[in-house]
């Protein structure tokens, strides 16, 4: 029995090499009829503790301590580090936070504005890549339902979810997002904006 094992071993092996890495699948890029994200959102809960939330569930998913995760964003922006002197996780540099959104929609395309700094636009149906700094990762954007969910992957297999959601009669709207590590854990956080227009 212990002459299989080598064999055995072999095989895993060679089954692990020929796993094709993940590929983002392209979502549908119609507006669903009576949705529109346009306008000005409040976040509902502004507090410390959100940035804190943010860094930690960077830190689960990334292997990157707390101090580094904002320095290491701002230095890819800058394009002064390169993406292998970056250990864990790299596609958290694409995620973009603030505590008032200025929403634009199209029929093609979300334009957001976070804390009237850094706008961010999601193409309806896009599957793209994008960059910051030397950091590439895929982004695929489109709808599910109501939902409007923007997926980009690092080459490294870590992912970042965003999901975008009216509710409350189109008065406030719920952004769920989910990192997950290339070991396949998710850390998510929720937050809640109110239309402030």
């Amino acid at each position: 029995m212990t002459r299989w094992l080598p064999f055995h071993l072999l095989l895993c092996l060679l089954l692990g090499a020929c796993a094709s890495p993940e590929i983002l699948e392209p979502r549908d890029g119609t507006v669903p009829a009576g949705t529109d994200f346009s306008g000005n959102w409040i976040m509902r809960e502004v507090s410390p503790a959100e940035r804190r939330r943010i860094r930690e569930a960077i830190r689960k998913t990334a292997g990157v301590d707390d101090e580094a995760v904002f320095k290491a964003k701002r230095a890819a922006q800058s394009r002064s580090r390169s993406s292998g002197s970056m250990k864990g996780g790299q596609v958290y540099v694409f995620l973009e936070t603030g505590t008032a959104l200025k929403i634009t929609q199209t029929p093609y395309a979300l334009f957001i504005s976070f804390d009237r700094s850094v706008v961010e636009e999601f193409r309806f149906g896009e599957s793209r890549m994008i960059s910051v700094g030397e950091i590439e990762a895929q982004r695929v954007a489109g709808w599910e339902g109501k939902q409007l969910v923007v997926e980009t992957l690092g080459k490294n297999g870590m992912k970042l979810t965003e999901r975008f959601q009216l509710t409350d009669n189109g008065n406030t709207l719920q952004r769920r997002i989910t990192l997950r590590s290339k070991k396949l854990e998710e850390e998510t956080i929720v937050q809640v904006f109110d239309r402030a227009d």
